[in-house]
Protein backbone atom coordinates (compact mmCIF):
# COMPACT_ATOMS: atom_id res chain seq x y z
CA UNK A 1 0.00 0.00 0.00
CA UNK A 2 2.56 2.57 0.60
CA UNK A 3 3.78 2.07 -2.85
CA UNK A 4 0.74 2.83 -4.21
CA UNK A 5 0.71 5.91 -1.74
CA UNK A 6 -2.01 4.52 0.40
CA UNK A 7 -2.30 4.34 4.29
CA UNK A 8 -4.70 1.59 5.75
CA UNK A 9 -6.83 2.17 9.03
CA UNK A 10 -8.23 -0.78 10.60
CA UNK A 11 -11.34 -1.89 12.96
CA UNK A 12 -10.71 -5.29 14.37
CA UNK A 13 -14.48 -7.02 14.53
CA UNK A 14 -13.27 -10.66 15.47
CA UNK A 15 -10.48 -12.61 16.60
CA UNK A 16 -9.24 -15.93 15.18
CA UNK A 17 -7.23 -18.77 17.16
CA UNK A 18 -6.12 -20.50 13.88
CA UNK A 19 -3.16 -21.93 12.25
CA UNK A 20 -2.19 -22.73 8.38
CA UNK A 21 -4.52 -26.04 9.09
CA UNK A 22 -7.80 -23.81 9.48
CA UNK A 23 -9.70 -21.57 11.50
CA UNK A 24 -10.31 -23.29 15.20
CA UNK A 25 -12.71 -20.80 16.92
CA UNK A 26 -13.85 -17.01 16.38
CA UNK A 27 -14.32 -14.44 19.05
CA UNK A 28 -16.47 -11.15 18.43
CA UNK A 29 -15.16 -7.90 19.55
CA UNK A 30 -17.53 -6.23 21.85
CA UNK A 31 -19.61 -4.16 19.29
CA UNK A 32 -19.24 -0.97 21.75
CA UNK A 33 -15.71 -1.12 20.93
CA UNK A 34 -16.21 -2.20 17.33
CA UNK A 35 -17.61 1.81 17.26
CA UNK A 36 -14.99 3.47 18.92
CA UNK A 37 -12.52 1.92 16.30
CA UNK A 38 -14.43 2.58 13.63
CA UNK A 39 -15.25 6.37 15.05
CA UNK A 40 -11.44 6.95 15.22
CA UNK A 41 -10.95 6.60 11.55
CA UNK A 42 -14.28 7.00 10.02
CA UNK A 43 -13.03 10.02 7.73
CA UNK A 44 -11.07 7.16 6.17
CA UNK A 45 -13.23 4.78 4.71
CA UNK A 46 -12.97 1.87 2.51
CA UNK A 47 -14.23 -1.40 3.28
CA UNK A 48 -12.49 -4.89 3.39
CA UNK A 49 -14.05 -7.17 5.37
CA UNK A 50 -13.07 -10.41 6.23
CA UNK A 51 -16.26 -12.73 6.54
CA UNK A 52 -15.06 -15.97 5.31
CA UNK A 53 -11.55 -17.36 5.24
CA UNK A 54 -9.92 -19.26 2.93
CA UNK A 55 -10.67 -22.33 4.46
CA UNK A 56 -14.42 -21.47 4.25
CA UNK A 57 -14.88 -20.75 8.01
CA UNK A 58 -17.57 -17.80 8.24
CA UNK A 59 -15.73 -15.36 10.77
CA UNK A 60 -18.81 -12.84 10.47
CA UNK A 61 -21.86 -13.75 12.61
CA UNK A 62 -25.04 -13.22 10.53
CA UNK A 63 -26.82 -10.53 12.41
CA UNK A 64 -23.21 -8.78 11.68
CA UNK A 65 -23.18 -9.57 7.91
CA UNK A 66 -26.77 -8.02 7.55
CA UNK A 67 -26.19 -4.77 9.04
CA UNK A 68 -22.55 -4.28 7.22
CA UNK A 69 -25.33 -4.53 3.88
CA UNK A 70 -27.72 -2.43 5.54
CA UNK A 71 -25.61 0.09 6.74
CA UNK A 72 -22.34 0.07 5.30
CA UNK A 73 -22.40 -0.88 1.15
CA UNK A 74 -24.41 2.37 0.60
CA UNK A 75 -21.72 4.20 1.66
CA UNK A 76 -18.82 2.29 0.41
CA UNK A 77 -16.76 3.28 -2.74
CA UNK A 78 -15.67 0.30 -3.44
CA UNK A 79 -16.20 -3.90 -1.99
CA UNK A 80 -13.89 -6.24 -2.36
CA UNK A 81 -14.65 -9.78 -1.37
CA UNK A 82 -13.63 -12.96 -2.32
CA UNK A 83 -16.44 -15.57 -4.53
CA UNK A 84 -17.37 -17.14 -0.50
CA UNK A 85 -17.80 -13.84 0.42
CA UNK A 86 -20.23 -12.51 -2.07
CA UNK A 87 -21.81 -15.67 -2.42
CA UNK A 88 -22.68 -15.48 1.35
CA UNK A 89 -24.04 -11.17 1.27
CA UNK A 90 -26.31 -12.08 -1.63
CA UNK A 91 -27.78 -14.99 0.48
CA UNK A 92 -27.85 -12.64 3.60
CA UNK A 93 -30.27 -10.26 1.48
CA UNK A 94 -32.22 -13.17 0.22
CA UNK A 95 -30.72 -12.76 -3.54
CA UNK A 96 -29.97 -16.08 -5.04
CA UNK A 97 -26.45 -16.79 -5.85
CA UNK A 98 -26.07 -18.53 -8.47
CA UNK A 99 -22.99 -21.78 -8.38
CA UNK A 100 -19.75 -20.44 -10.19
CA UNK A 101 -19.48 -22.17 -13.14
CA UNK A 102 -17.88 -20.24 -15.67
CA UNK A 103 -16.78 -16.12 -15.45
CA UNK A 104 -19.93 -15.72 -16.60
CA UNK A 105 -21.52 -16.27 -13.05
CA UNK A 106 -19.18 -14.11 -10.91
CA UNK A 107 -20.19 -11.19 -13.66
CA UNK A 108 -23.69 -11.88 -12.49
CA UNK A 109 -22.72 -11.96 -9.00
CA UNK A 110 -20.55 -8.67 -9.24
CA UNK A 111 -23.55 -6.71 -10.99
CA UNK A 112 -25.73 -8.26 -8.59
CA UNK A 113 -24.06 -7.37 -5.09
CA UNK A 114 -23.36 -3.77 -6.61
CA UNK A 115 -27.02 -2.97 -6.87
CA UNK A 116 -26.67 -3.43 -3.20
CA UNK A 117 -25.04 -0.47 -3.16
CA UNK A 118 -21.18 0.48 -3.90
CA UNK A 119 -20.08 2.44 -6.29
CA UNK A 120 -17.78 -0.46 -7.97
CA UNK A 121 -17.96 -4.31 -6.46
CA UNK A 122 -14.12 -5.83 -7.43
CA UNK A 123 -15.24 -9.64 -6.96
CA UNK A 124 -11.71 -11.75 -6.16
CA UNK A 125 -11.43 -14.91 -7.70
CA UNK A 126 -8.24 -16.48 -6.61
CA UNK A 127 -10.35 -19.27 -5.04
CA UNK A 128 -11.80 -20.53 -7.70
CA UNK A 129 -8.90 -21.24 -10.26
CA UNK A 130 -10.19 -21.38 -13.95
CA UNK A 131 -10.03 -23.11 -17.42
CA UNK A 132 -8.29 -21.27 -20.14
CA UNK A 133 -11.86 -20.95 -21.49
CA UNK A 134 -12.79 -19.06 -17.75
CA UNK A 135 -14.69 -21.89 -16.88
CA UNK A 136 -14.49 -24.33 -13.61
CA UNK A 137 -11.80 -26.90 -13.83
CA UNK A 138 -12.80 -30.66 -13.41
CA UNK A 139 -9.10 -31.46 -12.41
CA UNK A 140 -6.12 -29.32 -11.13
CA UNK A 141 -4.20 -29.78 -14.36
CA UNK A 142 -6.94 -27.34 -15.76
CA UNK A 143 -6.30 -24.81 -13.58
CA UNK A 144 -4.60 -21.78 -15.86
CA UNK A 145 -6.65 -18.95 -15.15
CA UNK A 146 -7.61 -16.37 -11.88
CA UNK A 147 -10.10 -13.95 -13.08
CA UNK A 148 -11.18 -10.93 -10.62
CA UNK A 149 -14.48 -8.79 -11.99
CA UNK A 150 -14.86 -5.47 -11.41
CA UNK A 151 -18.53 -4.23 -12.07
CA UNK A 152 -19.59 -0.83 -11.82
CA UNK A 153 -23.37 -1.04 -12.08
CA UNK A 154 -23.01 -0.58 -16.05
CA UNK A 155 -20.64 -2.72 -17.27
CA UNK A 156 -17.97 -5.39 -16.04
CA UNK A 157 -14.50 -5.87 -16.58
CA UNK A 158 -12.73 -9.19 -16.31
CA UNK A 159 -9.10 -9.09 -15.54
CA UNK A 160 -7.36 -12.23 -16.39
CA UNK A 161 -3.70 -13.81 -15.18
CA UNK A 162 -2.08 -16.96 -15.42
CA UNK A 163 -2.91 -19.45 -12.21
CA UNK A 164 0.10 -19.98 -10.39
CA UNK A 165 0.08 -23.09 -7.86
CA UNK A 166 1.36 -22.17 -4.54
CA UNK A 167 0.78 -22.57 -0.33
CA UNK A 168 2.06 -18.72 -0.01
CA UNK A 169 -0.93 -17.04 -1.03
CA UNK A 170 -2.48 -15.94 2.30
CA UNK A 171 -2.82 -12.35 2.75
CA UNK A 172 -3.17 -11.82 -1.36
CA UNK A 173 -6.93 -11.10 -1.86
CA UNK A 174 -6.52 -8.06 1.38
CA UNK A 175 -3.10 -6.71 -0.49
CA UNK A 176 -5.26 -6.50 -3.50
CA UNK A 177 -8.22 -4.86 -1.91
CA UNK A 178 -6.39 -2.44 -0.27
CA UNK A 179 -4.43 -1.67 -3.54
CA UNK A 180 -7.86 -1.30 -5.63
CA UNK A 181 -8.44 1.77 -2.97
CA UNK A 182 -6.73 3.85 -5.61
CA UNK A 183 -10.50 5.15 -6.54
CA UNK A 184 -10.05 7.27 -3.72
CA UNK A 185 -6.98 9.14 -5.52
CA UNK A 186 -8.94 9.99 -8.33
CA UNK A 187 -7.17 7.09 -10.17
CA UNK A 188 -9.51 5.65 -13.45
CA UNK A 189 -10.53 1.91 -11.42
CA UNK A 190 -9.65 -0.04 -14.52
CA UNK A 191 -5.95 1.70 -14.67
CA UNK A 192 -5.62 1.18 -10.55
CA UNK A 193 -6.38 -2.30 -11.20
CA UNK A 194 -4.20 -3.27 -13.64
CA UNK A 195 -1.34 -2.05 -11.63
CA UNK A 196 -2.71 -3.41 -8.51
CA UNK A 197 -2.79 -7.30 -9.84
CA UNK A 198 0.22 -6.78 -11.31
CA UNK A 199 1.81 -6.60 -8.34
CA UNK A 200 -0.61 -9.78 -6.15
CA UNK A 201 -0.11 -12.00 -8.97
CA UNK A 202 4.01 -12.42 -8.96
CA UNK A 203 3.85 -15.99 -8.23
CA UNK A 204 5.38 -16.13 -4.03
CA UNK A 205 7.16 -19.50 -4.02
Amino acid sequence: MAAHKCYAMTATTALTAQNTKGVLDVYPIPSDFVIKQIDACITDIGVEVVMVATTGAQLLPDAAVSHLRNLVLPLTTILTPNIPEAQLLLQNAGIDAPEITSVHDIIAVARKLQALGPSYVLVKGGHLPLTSDLKISATPTDRTNVVDVLHDGEEATVFSTNFSSSKNTHGTGCSLAYMSKQASQQVPQTLAMETDRSVTSIPWR
